[in-house]
């Protein structure tokens, strides 16, 4: 699951996308499923991915967490891609 967030802070503005390694680290930090997201998640955790993500591309933010959000003026999705499942052609094993 990808998630791209745009990301306002008061001098500064930015688009940031989770990966799987942030995901796994908002499950970790959270004790919550990714398939959790489903019902909907509050502020908190898409700061938390933000900020995870936003360390992982090497944009300049605070280094603790609850600093982070104190800057934050504005956090939303901008786009969602759900994960695509398929399934398995048969083979002559099975």
């Amino acid at each position: 699951m990808q998630l791209t967030l745009k990301v306002e802070l008061p001098d500064n503005t930015y688009t940031v996308t989770t990966n799987l390694y942030v995901v796994v680290a908002w499950e970790r930090k959270f004790k919550r499923k990714a398939s959790d997201m489903a019902n909907g998640i509050g502020i908190e955790d898409l700061a938390y991915l933000a900020f995870e993500a936003s360390k992982l591309n090497k944009i300049v933010i605070p280094a603790e967490f609850d600093n982070f959000i104190k800057q934050l003026v504005n956090i939303e999705v901008v786009e969602q891609d759900e994960p695509s499942f398929t399934e398995a052609e048969p083979t002559d094993a099975s």
